[in-house]
């Protein structure tokens, strides 16, 4: 994502300069929820006993979005990908083209012992993304930046499912909610450089930007859910 760091480079620095990030255009301000945001009334309670399952997301560049979920409890994995798509075209030249079906995707493996599904799609919906941008998210355009649930067993899209239409229902954001709810048909992990990339880049234009935020965000409004650890990337 070399591309983005020069366009940004400009940005930060006008964003330094005035103190404001209201330079970006209009269409890249982030939806802003009411507050508090909604628990979701279908889920399951927490396991019993340790154990590891997995889902994965989509909602803009995956820097972000494996960025907050890293930083979440109970989440011992997060691996930025490619899903929706084939596995011939999944790799990040071809699925920054728009036209493979990917989206930029994030794997998270969590414990069910410490953390529910329900609670982690509330941390993707509130604080990781915009989900009532359609293909797009802030500065990123294309199919490839999409709002998507994929889900890998009827539970999960179950509970989705359920937890779109009470976000809907409770009107918490201005706009419907545009995330896809889609059936999972494979997950291939991206090129190691994209892995880590917020960790690694922390002063990157893009990540100071865009995503920064979304972990403070995480940090200031779930504080029960946040950890310091950074859970690993593959």
């Amino acid at each position: 994502m070399t591309q983005k760091q020069a366009a940004f480079a400009l940005v930060a620095f006008l964003v330094m300069v005035t103190a404001s990030t209201t330079l970006l255009p209009r269409s890249a301000e982030p939806a802003k929820p009411k507050a508090p945001f909604p628990v979701a009334t279908v889920d399951d309670p927490l396991a019993t006993a340790p154990g590891q399952q997995k889902f994965v997301l989509a909602g803009g560049c995956f820097w972000g979005i494996q960025a907050v979920f890293q930083h979440v409890k109970g989440v011992t994995k997060a691996t930025s990908g490619y899903a929706g798509g084939a596995a011939k075209t999944a790799s990040y030249e071809l699925v920054s083209s728009g036209a493979t079906g990917h989206a930029e995707s994030v794997e998270v493996t969590y414990d069910p012992s410490q953390v529910t599904y329900g609670q982690l799609l509330r941390v993707f919906f509130s604080v990781a993304h915009d989900p009532t941008e359609k293909n797009r998210q802030g500065p990123d355009e294309g199919t490839q930046y999409r709002s998507v649930v994929f889900y890998a067993s009827e539970r999960q899209q179950e509970v989705a499912r359920a937890y779109i239409a009470q976000l809907n229902e409770s009107k918490i954001f201005s706009k419907p909610i545009a995330t896809e709810l889609t059936a999972l048909g494979g997950f291939y992990p991206a090129e190691g450089y994209h892995q880590n990339y917020a960790t690694k880049n922390p002063f990157d234009p893009y990540i100071m930007i865009n995503d920064r935020p979304k972990v403070t965000n995480l940090k200031s409004q779930y504080p029960d859910l946040y950890t310091e650890h950074l859970a690993p990337a593959q």
